[in-house]
């Protein structure tokens, strides 16, 4: 009893706040991929968009401790306010200092806007609260015009450099796979892309559209047990097992030829096309599967409506718009697919079938001379099985 008592007393008093495994990185969709449930994540996204949101909130992530501000003015982005809507805690603004002074792996605590290794501090920011967040994205939303001017403006810059591309298809690469006259299913580790997946499941059984993967995309494909076809992007953000998975791989090149995932494949001994352009893996998607005949192209997790270019906060997805122009005749979304598109037999209807062609089958056969012969049939064949059997005792 008194060993007990003087453990107890020697024992450290718990600390406040929540505690949990530091995983650092500032790329959020790379650091997405290893996070755990509990562990506290520590990027540096100015701008946070709803897509890196929902993949910190899908990870089940203890709290995001932020270097850059979550949300610049800029324009309203989206992300912040999923994360505190899904009471995920944000420490926000902490300075990029941050990603040099914590340790992959390092328990860490935060209590209130100060992150602590045990009882030292670490960083200190601000606490977002759903009311702060609200107010930011009023104060975003009289800067959104100034966002609006620039995005134009680099649409053009685009389409002065990439017209004969846009235009007439000059520089989209041969490739193997084969997608005139087909459907081609192009998917994004983007907004709602698991649940539009899940939704398109008949379509995709009925269709067997040509399955073309954007970088994480192609590992989307793989959760939903799907193989991809086509894998295009950097590389960068998507796994070896997709990577190695059988696909066609078409790697994204800068406008002068330079393809930093090149070297990654290689190392893997993988071969690999190459498209050189100035826009976005989203888009060499498009042109591809375009260029190549497609009948339809459906989109899943890819950028649709403005807000979504601006949250994206590249302002390289000028090119993206330009490009939906350039396909828009072969475009659909994945939702309007999947709201327009019903299996043209259910499976429960496909039952109901069956057993009213049993049903009449049987009444057939008892209204009937030929089933009286059935009968006597079946029956002779039971006395003669149950007779074998007796006999084996």
């Amino acid at each position: 009893m008194n060993i007990a008592i003087l453990r107890r007393s020697r024992r450290q008093p718990e600390l406040p706040g929540l505690v949990g495994v530091a995983r650092v990185d500032s790329r959020t969709t790379s650091l997405t991929k290893r996070l755990h449930a509990g562990d506290i994540a520590v990027i540096d996204h100015l701008d946070l968009d709803k897509a890196s949101a929902e993949a910190l909130v899908g990870a089940r992530v203890a709290a995001v401790v932020n270097a850059s501000p979550s949300t610049s003015g800029r324009y309203p982005n989206l992300g912040p306010e999923i994360l505190v809507s899904a009471h995920v805690p944000v420490l926000d603004a902490v300075g990029p200092e941050v990603m040099r002074a914590i340790e992959e792996g390092e328990r860490l605590r935060l209590d209130g806007d100060r992150l602590y290794r045990h009882e030292d501090v670490v960083a200190t920011g601000e606490l977002l609260t759903v009311d702060g967040v609200e107010a930011a994205m009023e104060q975003a939303r009289a800067g959104l015009a100034a966002q609006l001017e620039a995005f134009s403006g680099n649409a053009m810059e685009y389409l002065r450099q990439e017209h004969e591309l846009l235009l007439d298809g000059v520089g989209v690469p041969e490739i193997s796979t084969r997608i005139e006259g087909r459907h081609a299913l192009i998917v994004v580790r983007g907004y709602d892309y698991k649940e539009d997946l899940a939704a398109l499941r008949p379509y995709i059984r009925e269709f067997r559209p040509v399955l073309i993967g954007v970088d994480g995309g192609a590992d989307a494909l793989l959760e939903s047990r799907l193989r991809p076809d086509v894998v295009v992007g950097d590389m960068d953000s998507v796994s070896d097992a997709a990577l190695t998975c059988g696909a066609e791989l078409v790697v994204h090149a800068y406008r002068d030829g330079h393809a930093p995932g090149l070297e990654r494949l290689e190392e893997l001994g993988l071969p690999s096309v190459l498209f050189a352009t100035g826009g976005t893996s989203e888009d060499i998607a498009m042109l591809i599967a375009d260029d190549k005949g497609a009948e339809l192209l459906v989109a899943v997790g890819t950028h649709a409506t403005l807000v979504e270019f601006l949250d994206k906060g590249r302002s390289g997805m000028a090119s993206t718009f330009l490009t939906r122009l350039r396909v828009g005749g072969k475009l659909v979304d994945a939702k309007a697919v999947s709201g327009l598109y019903r299996s043209r037999v259910s499976g429960f209807q496909l039952a109901l079938l069956v057993l009213a062609g049993l049903f009449a089958l049987v009444v057939a056969l008892v209204a009937t001379g030929a089933g009286e012969v059935a009968t006597g049939a079946v029956t002779d064949r039971w006395d003669a099985l149950y007779s074998w059997v007796q006999g084996l005792g």
